[in-house]
C-alpha cells in the first residue's frame, strides 16, 4: 500500500508552501507533520528549509518516505494521538490526513504541539474526472459495488457551505483564530492506469472485499480513454493558535 500512495498519489504545488509561508507572516524553522504518508508534503517543506518531524502510525509508509526525504527529515512511528507534548513547533500540518484523527481532544491536544502564534494547517480534496461523459461512465461502472467513493464531511457540513471541515471545528475552537480558507485550483493529466492506481488508495475502495476491488477497477479501466484529466484541486484550512487564552 505504501507503493501504491507513493506512485499513484499526486504531490502538492510550491503555492501551498507560499500560502503557508504568507499566513505565518514570519520565518518558520520548525514543523511537525502528523499522519505524512509516504512524505509527498513532507518534501515541499523540507526542501525549503523547514526541520520537519514526520509521524505516521504506518512504519511502510515511513520507510517509504524515506527514500525521497532530505535527511533533516525526523521520523517518528505514532498516531497522532499518540503524540506527547514536548516539544513545540512553529507549525503543524495534515495533508489529507487529518480526518483519520479522533474528534476528542483534537484542537486542545494540536495547540500543545504549536508554539504560541504558531501555525496550523490541513490541506487535501477530492481528485475528480474534469470530463462529465467520462465521470458519469465510471460512476456507472462503480455503481453495483459503490453507490459514491466521496469520503463525507467528518462533522456533517454540506459541500455547498462557504466554510468547509475542519475550518468549520477551527472556528469553534477556543484554542484557535484567525481561520482562513483558500482553494489551490489544479488541473493534472493521467492514464487510466494511474487513475485506477489512485483509486486504489482510497479508502470506499479499500473497504471492499479483494474480490470486488479487482472487479469494480477492472469495470472502471473498461470506460476510461487512455488519459484522463483530472480536477485536482487542494482546499487549504490554515489558523493560528491563540498566544493567550
Amino acid at each position: 500500500m505504501a507503493q501504491a500512495y507513493e506512485r499513484f498519489r499526486p504531490g502538492y504545488p510550491a503555492e501551498l508552501f507560499d500560502l503557508v509561508m504568507t499566513y505565518a507572516g514570519q520565518p518558520v524553522r520548525t514543523a511537525l507533520e502528523i499522519g505524512a504518508g509516504t512524505g509527498k508534503a513532507t518534501r515541499l517543506f523540507a526542501q525549503r528549509g523547514v526541520t520537519v518531524t514526520a509521524t505516521d502510525p504506518d512504519g511502510a509508509m515511513l520507510a517509504e518516505l524515506r527514500k525521497y526525504v532530505p535527511a533533516t527529515v525526523n521520523t517518528v512511528q505514532a498516531a497522532f494521538e499518540d503524540l506527547r507534548p514536548g516539544e513545540s513547533y512553529g507549525l503543524v500540518y495534515a495533508a489529507a490526513a487529518l480526518h483519520w484523527t479522533n474528534p476528542e481532544g483534537r484542537w486542545p491536544r494540536m495547540a500543545a504541539l504549536l508554539d504560541p502564534g504558531g501555525v496550523f494547517a490541513s490541506c487535501g480534496g477530492p481528485i475528480r474526472l474534469a470530463d462529465p461523459a467520462v465521470e458519469e461512465a465510471v460512476r456507472a461502472a462503480r455503481a453495483p459495488f459503490l453507490e459514491s467513493d466521496d469520503v463525507p464531511s467528518p462533522d456533517g457540513t454540506p459541500p455547498d457551505h462557504a466554510m468547509q471541515w475542519p475550518g468549520t471545528e477551527l472556528q469553534q475552537s477556543e484554542w484557535f483564530t484567525d481561520v482562513r480558507q483558500s482553494v489551490i485550483e489544479r488541473r493534472l493529466t493521467m492514464s487510466a492506469h494511474e487513475y485506477v492506481g489512485h483509486l486504489s488508495t482510497i479508502s470506499a475502495y479499500l473497504v471492499l472485499p479483494t474480490s470486488e476491488q479487482e472487479q469494480v477497477y477492472s469495470r472502471i479501466m473498461q470506460v476510461l480513454p487512455e488519459t484522463v484529466e483530472i480536477a485536482a484541486d487542494v482546499t487549504v484550512h490554515l489558523a493560528r493558535r491563540r498566544r493567550k487564552r
